[in-house]
């Protein structure tokens, strides 16, 4: 084989170990709230704005879920579920995935500001929370943690609507405040089945600090209000009668999978509403797309 070949191979073996860092399932699924926060406004689309929104938004999502890689390298390594990852398993070198992370992060904030300043804004803040007062502040000190990562993981659907309706309007701040309670029945069951996992690396979580009970309970609750606030913001939105019914059936199953990991919990329930919650909101994002 060439040096050049050779040089071609190992570029194409580092990209390779650089896309897991992007995590592509929950960095596509924050990607989807965002085209369903801007689609939500129900106007005439400016397909400059839009297609500038994709990338921008991608790569401020992506760059921030790199550079929390490479905050977090060191308790991954203690984590079954993460030792593997090209950042704990010393695949990539810390260096360059804070390099990484800091070039995708401004190309996309950037990007997100040229577009429209308050796009722009709403973007940046996302990152902020995620990464600064989320990750670096207050996951490894309190539970409450996730709370801040919520607010973050809402600015993208946020973000959407502000580029559409060109303000933070009452149907903006509700679709973000959907995503925000959504995200604790996410997490909360992800800490009940890796619960072992935060302990090893030290990270406190609700059922480390409260017990499985009231994790369980407050799951319970966040899946209501997460549900009961979807439905506003579809009714406030305009959906047709036929997609409001379909949003009230997946509500109520995931009201369902919640009440029953209270009262009768297992693995298995606790499995199936964190598959479920994901579903939902999937569902949810593409339904009050026009």
């Amino acid at each position: 084989m060439s040096t050049v070949q050779s040089s071609i191979t190992n570029r194409k073996s580092k990209i390779l170990l650089y896309l897991p860092l992007i995590k592509s399932t929950q960095t596509s699924l924050l990607l989807l709230t965002g085209v369903a926060g801007y689609l939500s406004a129900h106007t005439a689309v400016n397909w400059v704005h839009f297609w500038q929104m994709l990338p921008s938004l991608f790569l401020a999502i992506a760059g921030s879920t790199i550079l929390n890689m490479w905050w977090d390298q060191d308790i991954d390594t203690k984590m079954k579920r993460t030792h593997k990852r090209p950042t704990s398993a010393g695949q990539v070198t810390r260096d360059e995935v804070l390099v990484l992370g800091i070039v995708v992060s401004v190309i996309g904030i950037g990007w997100a500001l040229l577009v429209n300043w308050l796009y722009g804004i709403v973007v940046f803040a996302g990152l902020f929370f995620d990464l600064f007062v989320y990750s670096m502040w207050l996951k490894r000190r309190t539970c409450w943690s996730i709370i801040w990562g919520g607010i973050s993981g809402a600015m993208p659907i946020l973000a959407g609507r502000v580029l559409a309706v060109g303000q933070i309007d009452a149907i903006g701040i509700l679709l973000a405040c959907a995503v925000l309670f959504w995200i604790p029945t996410h997490t909360l069951t992800f800490s009940l089945k890796f619960a072992e996992d935060y302990n090893n690396a030290g990270v406190p979580t609700f059922p480390s600090t409260y017990g499985e009970a009231v994790t369980r309970f407050a799951i319970a609750f966040s899946s209501v209000i997460a549900a009961l606030t979807m439905g506003w913001a579809s009714v406030w939105i305009g959906v047709t009668a036929g997609v409001l019914r379909v949003i009230v059936v997946l509500s109520a199953g995931l009201f369902f999978l919640a009440v029953t990991t209270v009262f009768h919990p297992s693995d298995r329930v606790n499995f199936s509403l964190f598959k479920y919650a994901s579903m939902y909101m999937m569902f949810a994002m593409l339904l009050i797309i026009p």
